[in-house]
This record gives structure tokens, C-alpha cells and sequence, in this order.
């Protein structure tokens, strides 16, 4: 019995795929010097054989077994690279993916567990096991999953989302937020913390550092135009209630537009903005933290190292790297 299986679609993340081997391997390797149990795990798909991942690399895999009882193992779904959600509308539509769907829901139906992260999570929603859970995906691809599930909470600040025997995670990358957390509930903190140190991984939280205040809008003009007053303003960004009277809006409708299209509220929107221009700002140039605090609306250093800490679970000394000096 496996402990993982790894359902493969064609056009999947590479770096999804190659992210969950590479974790995988590093884990069984050091279970067995640490003389513990050794993940398993196997790569499916809904017809088997030879899957071709996005930008022309491929992966074999076996057919994904039939649903007829209760799977002890995890089946874990990277993302598929899709454009936005049209694409990734259309893409559902097609057969791999509605198999994969039948899939999913007969292993949740019994008792399995799911994982998925970036644009899989909405394979998650058509196989109806969203339905009343918190769940997270892309930050980008928030408002889109938020729209056509009502019934679900979208946490879309959240890297990692885990309700009951569901688990969802944000973009591409965050596949190996998911691994170590799978790997620290189901073979220790012991192995899950020797894998992220020997392949130089940080577990984190919270997708907000990564936010790109330009594609926050997601095309819609009145938070477009809040977004770019957000970045203009900085460090002095008004209040909510003063930046609604100037788009001539109520504060409420304000609110709820910003949280329509970005999964945000005006006041996380206003936190990703500021952490964003900070990261920008550490990285770039050689101002102290201090400075960089001044810089983005916050009164000292000791407020931004806060913030950054919660959304990154970094400092600001790892943001900068090792080449500059805080």
C-alpha cells in the first residue's frame, strides 16, 4: 500500500510534479538513515502511461485505480498551468479531468483523504468536496473559485487550508507547503524538519507576500483604481472610509467589490500592498529596517518584522539574503 498517490493530468505544473518527487525522495532517504518508516508513493493518471506536463517534459504513470472501498492513501493533485480562469474552465470540461473528478469524489465518499494546490483545487470543487469547508488556491485564482462556490469560505490570504479530509494550497510552489505538512502528520516533525533543512524549504502561512498589487484587480476598474491610489499613497494610505468617498462609494460597497474580486478586504488588500513595496524595498536597495518600516506606513521596525513574520514566517535579515545587511 502506498502512502501517496499522485494524480498526474496532462499540462500539470512541472515544477508541482517534480517538486512532490524530489520532497518524496528526500524523505525516504532520510527515513531510512533515521531508521523509520519510509514514505511510498506512485504516479497515476486517469488512462496511464506517458502524461505530458506544460513546456514539454513528461512523466509515466499507471492508471488510477478504480473507487471501490476505503484508500488509506493521501491522493495528492498538482496544479494545472492555465492562463486564468477561462482557460482553466475549459480545461475542466475536458474527459482526463472529469474522470479525475469521478476520481476524487469516490475517494473522499470513502473516507480518503485529498490534497491540492494551485489550480487542482478546483477539481476539488466540481467533485463536490468543498462543499461547507475553508479552502485556499491561487491567490489569483481566489475570486474566480469564490464566484462559483458560494458554499465554500475562501481563505485566499492562506498558503495551506486544511478542513477535515480535504487540504488545499495556494499557487504552484506551494506543493511543498503541502508535502511537509503531510509529512510532519504522517511520519513525524523529526523527518519533516530534516527534509525542509536538507532541501532548504521554509513552511509558511500566508500567500500575502507574494500578492502583485497590479494583478489584484483582476481586471475590474474600481479596484484597479484602488490599488494603484494604495501604492501612490504609501506611506500614508487613507482611511477605508476616506478612500470610498473618493471613488464616490459607500464604504460597505467599497468592501464587498474588494472582496468580490480579490478574496481580500480593503484593510488585507492596504497590509499585502505595504508588504509587498517592504519586500521590494529589502531585497533592492541597502535601506536600514527602520527606513523600510518609514517607507511603507509603519510607525517602527518592530511592526513590519510583525507583519513579515506572520505572512512569510521569515525576518526581514532572511528576506534581504545574505549579500545585504539589515
Amino acid at each position: 500500500m502506498h502512502d501517496f498517490e499522485i494524480l498526474v493530468l496532462r499540462g500539470a505544473n512541472p515544477s508541482g510534479v517534480s517538486m512532490t518527487r524530489d520532497i518524496l525522495a528526500a524523505a525516504a532517504l532520510l527515513a531510512t538513515r533515521q531508521g523509520v518508516a519510509v514514505p511510498r508513493w506512485r504516479f497515476y493518471s486517469p488512462g496511464g502511461g506517458r502524461v505530458a506536463l506544460q513546456g514539454g517534459l513528461d512523466i509515466d504513470t499507471r492508471r488510477l485505480p478504480g473507487r471501490k472501498g476505503r484508500s488509506d492513501a493521501l491522493l495528492l493533485v498538482p496544479g494545472v498551468w492555465v492562463s486564468g480562469p477561462q482557460e482553466l474552465a475549459a480545461r475542466l470540461r475536458e474527459d482526463d479531468c472529469r474522470r479525475a473528478v469521478r476520481s476524487i469524489a469516490a475517494h473522499v465518499a470513502n473516507g480518503g483523504q485529498v490534497a491540492a494546490s494551485c489550480s487542482a483545487v478546483f477539481l476539488l470543487q466540481a467533485a463536490g468536496v468543498l462543499a461547507g469547508r475553508r479552502a485556499t488556491t491561487a491567490w489569483w485564482l481566489a475570486p474566480e473559485l469564490a464566484r462559483i462556490a458560494p458554499e465554500t469560505t475562501i481563505e485566499a490570504q492562506r498558503i495551506l487550508c486544511v478542513d477535515g479530509p480535504v487540504i488545499t494550497a495556494g499557487a504552484a510552489f506551494a506543493q511543498s507547503d503541502v508535502l511537509l505538512y503531510l509529512l510532519r502528520r504522517r511520519f513525524g516533525a523529526k523527518l519533516a524538519d530534516g527534509v525542509s533543512r536538507v532541501l532548504l524549504l521554509q513552511e509558511r502561512t500566508e500567500q500575502a507576500e507574494f500578492v502583485v498589487p497590479a494583478m489584484l484587480s483582476g481586471g475590474d476598474a474600481l479596484v484597479n483604481w484602488l490599488t494603484e491610489r494604495i501604492e501612490k499613497a504609501l506611506p500614508d494610505v487613507p482611511a477605508i472610509s476616506e478612500l470610498a468617498s473618493e471613488a464616490c462609494v459607500s464604504e460597505r460597497t467599497l468592501s464587498r467589490r474588494v472582496r468580490k474580486i480579490s478574496g481580500m478586504s480593503p484593510r488585507e488588500m492596504i497590509q499585502s500592498i505595504r508588504l509587498h513595496r517592504a519586500r521590494s524595498l529589502l531585497q533592492h536597495t541597502h535601506m536600514g529596517v527602520e527606513q523600510v518600516a518609514a517607507e511603507v506606513g509603519y510607525q517602527d521596525a518592530t511592526a513590519l518584522r510583525r507583519l513579515v513574520r506572520k505572512w512569510s514566517g521569515a525576518t526581514p535579515r532572511q528576506i534581504r539574503g545574505a549579500m545585504m545587511v539589515e
